[in-house]
């Protein structure tokens, strides 16, 4: 629970800081108003670590330059036209933008910009009531104009506005809801999440790239699933990425199979555990945790009624890594991004055949072949796509997982495993068969290839004895 003497108490020692005081010190010398504001007062009283030092200020942004530049180790102006100025100050990276007015045009989230003279109309057209809290500096004075600590005590989301007006004038902000509903584990107010369900089409507005940006931004907390549910539950996924509400699969008396939609949700959650243990103190791994959620989304596609109750979804991987290529081309993601989730979606099945009976030393190569460098995660998303809750095959499934990453590690201490490569490169295969770059140049090396993933090592003057062999018995 929110404790507001201790939360006061951090306040006063953020005002203190080196950054803060320099920075209120010399908006005060020169007759300007300086806040923190958003996430910092907000983090503050929360009693969390605060990583990003926010102002705002009624100086105009060619104000603002004159202001900082002779406390400044660096200041940019990139965002000036929205009136931000960026700054090092006493070694802290800080944003100060003057007081907006702003208004939107209905068409499109790009707000008509407009400077304002007033903290508090400032505030009210911030996304929610507890980002739009301020500390006047340098009297340490809270301006919480819509009622942003009470809703930090209830542990509610609430527009500062009707949330009709606030989400008609940004839909993104409907999204924020979901990823704020994760960050900081709150509940939404029952205004605010039936004008989401209203407003969700409107959402298609708002360019991709930034859909993308709050997605991703949503997958970086420490358990996106309240803010995914969230999403799924007003309608506003379908909008984006239907293929998650998709996996909300109609389950008949005759034919059971576990809940896909709550299956992708746990191994989302599993994953981010598992991430966590093995990689403790790193940023998170948003490749991993978005082919987490979208590992199963071939499956409504490659649905099947079996005779005898069964339910089959025969290449949903395969299905899988198809649509979540396609989906995430219309979101803008980069080439790497899209290669690394729908290779661990294609790949995520492959491990099961496994736990069904032992490997060859050829089977385990190949698995770390076709890996590549995705093997730790790989790794990762299978060890998490365990859901069962019979113990019993759940150990099982475990202590396969254990034995083949065992073997992996056995082999690649023998054979150099991780190169994966033929021991006759390109050169060489052309100095023993006497044949210039080409085509069957390609098809020497994969023959090498294939015999390095089955026999292991052989030796170089054992590999160019059978590559003579294969080239002497081709037709």
């Amino acid at each position: 629970m929110l404790n507001m003497a201790e939360g006061v108490a951090r306040l006063d020692a953020l005002a203190a800081s080196t950054p803060v005081a320099v920075l209120a010190r010399a908006f005060a010398d020169a007759g300007r108003e300086l806040a923190i504001v958003g996430g910092p007062v907000r983090d503050a009283l929360l009693g969390w670590t605060t990583h990003d030092l926010d102002f705002t200020t009624d100086a105009r942004p060619d104000q603002i330059l004159q202001i900082v530049r002779p406390i400044a180790t660096a200041h940019w102006d990139i965002g000036r036209e929205f009136g931000t100025i960026g700054a090092r100050i006493a070694g802290e990276q800080v944003e100060i933008t003057t007081y907006r007015a702003d208004s939107y045009d209905g068409a499109t989230r790009k707000p008509v910009v407009a400077f304002g003279d007033d903290i508090a109309g400032d505030l009210t057209r911030r996304d929610f009531t507890v980002n739009a809290m301020a500390l006047q500096l340098p009297a340490k004075t809270l301006v919480d104009p819509t009622g942003g600590v009470e809703d930090l005590v209830r542990g509610v989301l609430r527009t500062p506005v009707d949330p009709q007006i606030s989400f008609g004038d940004d839909p993104l902000r409907m999204l924020r809801a979901a990823r704020f509903r994760a960050q900081l584990q709150f509940e939404v107010d029952p205004d605010t999440v039936e004008a989401i369900e209203r407003l969700r089409e409107s959402i298609q507005i708002v360019s991709p790239e930034r859909i993308r940006g709050e997605l991703m931004r949503l997958l970086e907390t420490d358990d996106p699933t309240p803010g995914i549910r969230l999403l799924v539950d007003t309608g506003l996924m379908a909008q984006f990425l239907p293929e998650i509400p998709a996996l909300r699969l109609e389950v008949d008396e005759h034919h059971h199979h576990k809940d896909v939609y709550e299956h992708s949700l746990t191994v989302l959650r599993q994953a981010i555990d598992l991430e966590h243990a093995r990689h403790p103190g790193q940023a998170p791994d948003l490749p991993l945790r978005l082919a987490a959620l979208l590992h199963d989304i071939g499956k409504p596609a490659t649905r099947k009624l079996e005779p005898g109750g069964t339910v089959t979804f025969h290449h949903h991987d395969l299905r899988g890594a198809r649509l979540a290529r396609k989906r995430m081309r219309e979101l803008r993601f980069d080439s790497a991004t899209i290669d690394t989730v729908t290779g661990l979606i294609e790949l995520h099945l492959r491990f099961f055949g496994y736990a069904e009976g032992a490997w060859t030393d050829a089977a385990v190569r190949r698995y770390v072949r076709d890996a590549g460098a995705e093997l730790e995660r790989l790794h990762i998303i299978t060890r998490a796509d365990v859901t069962t809750r019979n113990k019993r095959k759940a150990h099982m499934l475990a202590s396969a997982y254990d034995d083949i990453e065992n073997r992996i590690a056995e082999l690649a201490a023998q054979e150099e495993l991780d190169a994966m490569r033929p021991e006759l490169d390109g050169n060489r295969i052309q100095e023993v068969l006497g044949i210039p770059p080409g085509r069957e140049v390609g098809q020497a090396y994969r023959f090498l290839l294939d015999l390095r993933l089955d026999e292991g090592i052989l030796g170089p003057d054992e590999a160019e004895r059978r590559l003579r062999t294969w080239w002497s018995a081709r037709d």
